[in-house]
């Protein structure tokens, strides 16, 4: 889980968000770029960016510390941490200066008495400790590390799927209170026990931006939180990219941990993803991970040990050059010249019992006597090299490192090879002593042997870049090798004379390879992602010995950065000159086009006001129906116009595209093939002079739209998006104002219908819970159903009349068994035009009769009223037979299947109504339908005679029926498997069946 803050000021609103602002900054997906001087703004602006940037150089102050879990160490992290104190000069090869000491200081606290007086609830810093590194308000950036903050040997903590904030916030609290006054977090991540904290000091804060923090489980394969990694990125001054990792990594000191350490830095180095940053105002596509900073310092407990040396001669080296800094009295010096004496009298015994012992332990043990004599003789009046003197720190300090896990798994390329660096290693080992003491190592049963867990590595663009080159550069070499085996170059054969050098990537120049270390004298110059040079310089790389509330001892590094910051007065400034620059270059060259909208007088009303020439207004629109409007597009530019219309801007909520789905555009011409597309949409070319008519078509015939407009849940409003190429977008409103329909209703809504139809409670909106409420029911069945049954039944007889009197030689229309209700001419224009005068008559509530003009013959009418029908029926929202209902009817005609039980033609009508009656509407509504049906039969089949000889009319008519009818009024799924799918569909045509038979 990662999270983010932003910081930044943003002086400038951001021009791609702004709907038709000129000029239009294109997304990544338009091509080609939509200004004339092939710049975009962000791009222009960064181009100048040596104008509004100035040169800043800051101190970064990075520590880490494990505090065991131990109660107390939150009292000396202000001190170390902030103010540099607890350093022992004597026990470090670094020289420090008097930093601010006073001149008549008194002299700091002896060791002695600095362990004498520990105590859990008070600062073990050394008494009259003034502080040896920077610190205060000197650091511009104090990031510390810490690990350890909980108990995670427990299960319990080692397994919370959450963490504890109480720890973390005792932490900051001790941080803050020693930190100079404005100093802000700007970056806080908690994993069980990692804890990391980022502050800026108050004219670094307001730059910092583009903050994104994550975390990264290691334990038990990635599950358990007691080892991982906590990771910050931060931007500084919109330029450069600084990235914090805070590590615990695997403990122990077997090969498997070894190897286990490894994994689990892999694993933070792949698992590691950041937020987008964002750049001049506009946050990148894509998220960032490690590597792709600018700088990276990775620091923690990465507990490397010391191996291919034993751990009682690691211990015997460094206690003879911590045991100087005791009194002899000291409870510590006499545990270190026990232990000392003990290992003396070990190593002399084993001397004498073996003298062919390992060549390594022999020379350990030999380096360690001359050591340990030439230590009693350390007040020699000769003064020698520390670098030269085999007594020295410096000397015992590398001759351990050269043992040093973490050196050689970076040489071997098995962890941290890919650019990482460490500064130069001059202090002890940091762990692991004695809680309360200075330099006595773990005098418990185990006897630890020291190890410098603790480190500070860090590494710079370049180093990232540098390493990969080499890695390509090696793969390259091995491709070029398996060329030349492949050719025979390798054959014993082929003349050696022809081969011009033998070069084994994988061991040629291993003896190149060696341990990074850092020259402190020189900065390392580094290009930034963002295209400036930055320079850092690592000043300081230490522990501070003289910390006793912890086993580990802690360690920091500073660091100063020079780079170039973004000035945000300055920033804006240039950006108001380029936008105003390729504002004036856009205008002499932009194409123009002006857009006209056909005004339509007819649609007028209350309801309507006149629109204005900028909005196609279709005025009242109803269901089902076609209306066209005119838009006129004519380049008044001086330059060829490409346009199109585009995707909606403020989409939300609204379907994708150039149009909703009710809305269709035509222009009268045919689109460019050869040019882009703008947004996937067609474009069109106008020359200058030249214009284009577009027709704007709508119609509204989805009926959960339809259901929608009658309940006002949404109108009939939209703008679309006419957008010039390399012009501004042109945004045309389209209005339309919703004639409620009685299609698409529930038989409940139609029974509170008022008289006058569902036109005449306009705005009402009867969906709606009030008006439900108060609108009683006025009806006993849908007065709708009633007209067009009703209105069918008259027709056919007339149609069929008329038909035997004029047209009697021909062949008939109910040879299609589906007529009326669906017959080729229903699509005709004249059927359609028919069929909205039916509609309308139902929404207005009047007789269907006199919907007709008196040039309509009988055959036309009842198509135009059965079709009509059949939707309307098929609209019902619960169905004349709900699903309710049919799951009733289902079981007890499935249930009668079941037990073979017939029951005559009339039992059955009879069952089926009783089932029905529970709903009166409906059942009403069901009788109407089936009786029409069945009349409609009756009459058809009165007037035919079947050609084929096979089965009669009456029987192609009532299986055509029942098809066409049993989805139309039964309103519930069906099944998805077959075969009870195919039971579910004869038992729903039974249902109808049972009710159009008419006697044979």
């Amino acid at each position: 889980m990662s999270s983010s803050r932003r910081l930044d000021y943003s002086p400038e609103p951001r021009i791609r968000d702004t709907p038709g602002a000129f000029p239009s900054t294109p997304g990544r997906s338009e091509s080609p770029p939509v200004v004339s001087s092939q710049l975009s703004l962000s791009q222009a602006v960064h181009q100048r960016r040596a104008e509004y940037t100035v040169p800043r150089k800051i101190k970064i102050k990075v520590a880490t510390w494990n505090v065991a879990a131990l109660h107390g160490t939150e009292l000396d992290v202000g001190a170390w941490f902030v103010s540099g104190k607890g350093i022992s000069e004597s026990l470090s090869v670094l020289s420090f200066e008097d930093k601010d000491k006073p001149a008549a200081a008194e002299s700091q606290e002896d060791v002695a008495h600095q362990e004498a007086r520990r105590s859990k609830k008070k600062s073990t810093i050394p008494v009259n400790d003034h502080g040896a590194l920077p610190g205060g308000d000197e650091i511009g950036l104090y990031v510390l590390g810490l690990q350890e903050i909980v108990d995670i040997s427990s299960a319990s903590e080692a397994l919370r799927p959450y963490h504890d904030p109480h720890p973390g916030r005792k932490w900051k609290h001790a941080v803050e209170t020693a930190l100079p006054r404005g100093y802000t977090l700007v970056a806080e991540q908690q994993l069980i026990g990692l804890y990391l904290v980022v502050y800026a000091a108050p004219a670094i804060a307001p730059t910092v931006s583009s903050v994104s923090t994550t975390s990264v489980r290691t334990g038990l394969m990635g599950y358990m939180g007691n080892k991982g990694a906590v990771v910050a990125r931060i931007a500084l001054g919109e330029t450069t990219r600084i990235v914090f990792v805070n590590c615990h990594l695997c403990a122990g000191a077997e090969k498997g941990n070894l190897e286990r350490r490894n994994w689990d830095a892999s694993q933070v180095q792949k698992q590691t993803k950041f937020s987008p940053v964002d750049v001049d105002d506009t946050a990148e596509e894509t998220s960032e991970g490690l590597g792709d900073e600018d700088f990276a310092f990775w620091f923690g407990d990465l507990n490397y040990r010391l191996e291919g040396i034993p751990g009682e001669d690691v211990r015997r080296l460094l206690l003879l050059h911590t045991k100087n800094e005791y009194s002899q009295t000291n409870a510590s010096k006499r545990k270190i010249d026990a232990e000392l004496a003990l290992h003396d009298r070990s190593s002399e015994h084993s001397h004498t019992e073996d003298d062919s012992s390992s060549h390594s332990s022999s020379h350990t043990h030999t380096s360690s006597s001359s050591k340990a004599d030439t230590a009693t003789s350390l007040q020699s009046s000769e003064t020698l090299d520390p670098s030269s003197d085999p007594a020295s720190l410096q000397t015992t300090l590398a001759s351990l490192l050269s043992h040093d896990q973490l050196h050689k798994q970076m040489r071997q390329r098995k962890a941290f090879h890919d650019g990482w660096r460490e500064g130069p290693i001059n202090f002890l080992p940091t762990y692991k002593y004695d809680p309360g003491s200075v330099g006595m190592f773990d005098s418990s049963e185990k006897k630890r042997s020291p190890s410098w867990c603790d480190r500070i590595l860090f590494r710079t663009r370049r180093d990232k870049h540098g390493y990969d080159q080499k890695v390509h550069a090696e793969e390259a070499a091995k491709r070029r090798d398996h060329e030349m085996k492949a050719h025979g170059i390798d054959d014993p054969a082929v003349n050696e004379e022809e081969v011009l050098f033998d070069y084994d990537p994988t061991t040629d120049g291993a003896d190149d390879d060696y341990y990074p270390e850092v020259d402190q004298k020189d900065s390392t110059v580094v290009t930034t992602k963002a295209g400036f040079e930055d320079k850092i310089h690592l000043e300081y790389y230490t522990s501070h010995q003289r910390v006793l509330s912890s086993d580990h001892k802690p360690l920091d590094a500073i660091f100063t950065l020079s780079y170039e910051a973004v000035d945000p007065d300055l920033k804006a400034k240039v950006h108001q000159e380029v936008a105003r620059e390729l504002d004036k270059a856009e205008n002499e060259r932009r194409p123009a086009v002006t857009v006209i909208v056909d005004p339509h007088q007819e649609d007028h009303d209350s309801l309507n006001p006149p629109a204005d020439h900028e909005c196609v207004n279709f005025g009242s629109v109803q269901y089902a129906s076609t209306k066209t409007r005119n838009v006129t597009i004519a380049n008044t530019g001086r330059v060829p116009a490409t346009l199109g219309f585009t995707d909606r801007i403020g989409s939300s909520g609204k379907a994708a595209g150039a149009t909703p789905p009710w809305l269709h555009v035509h222009f009268d011409r045919a689109s460019d093939t050869e040019r882009p597309m703008v947004d996937s949409h067609e474009v069109y070319t106008l020359e200058p002079g030249d214009a284009a008519n577009v027709v704007v078509t709508i119609r509204v015939d989805d009926i959960d739209l339809v259901r929608a407009l009658n309940d006002a849940k949404t109108q009939l409003k939209d703008v679309l998006v006419l957008r010039v190429h390399n012009g501004r977008d042109y945004f045309i409103p389209v209005h339309a104002t919703w004639l409620q329909s009685s299609f698409g209703r529930s038989i409940g809504d139609l029974l509170r219908t008022p008289e006058g139809g569902v036109r005449s409670s306009e705005h009402k909106h009867m969906g709606d819970a009030e008006y439900s409420d108060r609108a009683g029911v006025k009806w006993s069945a849908p007065r709708e159903i009633f007209r067009l049954t009703e209105a069918i039944e008259n027709l056919v007889e007339r149609a069929v009349a008329e038909w035997g009197m004029k047209l009697g030689d021909h062949n008939p229309p109910w040879d299609n068994p589906r007529w009326p209700f669906i017959s080729p001419s229903e699509e005709t224009k004249e059927i359609q035009r028919l069929k909205k005068r039916v509609r309308e008559a139902l929404d207005n509530d009047t007789p269907v009769s006199q919907a007709f003009p008196i040039e309509s013959d009988a055959l036309q009418k009842v198509e135009a009223v059965a079709g009509t029908l059949l939707a309307f029926l098929a609209n019902l929202e619960d169905g004349v037979i709900t699903e309710a209902s049919w799951k009733e009817l289902d079981a007890d005609i499935g249930g009668r299947e079941q037990s073979k039980t017939q029951l005559p033609a009339e039992d059955e009508r009879f069952k089926i109504l009783d089932i029905l009656v529970s709903s009166p509407a409906h059942s009403t509504s069901f009788t109407f339908v089936t009786s029409m049906l069945a009349k409609t039969i009756l009459e058809i089949s009165s007037a035919s005679i079947d050609s084929e000889g096979k089965r009669s009319i009456r029987q192609k008519l009532e299986e055509a029926y029942v098809e066409m009818f049993a989805d139309a009024i039964i309103k519930a799924p069906l099944p998805t498997n077959p075969k009870e799918r195919k039971g579910a569909l004869a038992r729903r045509r039974k249902v109808i069946g049972v009710f159009i038979e008419v006697e044979r």
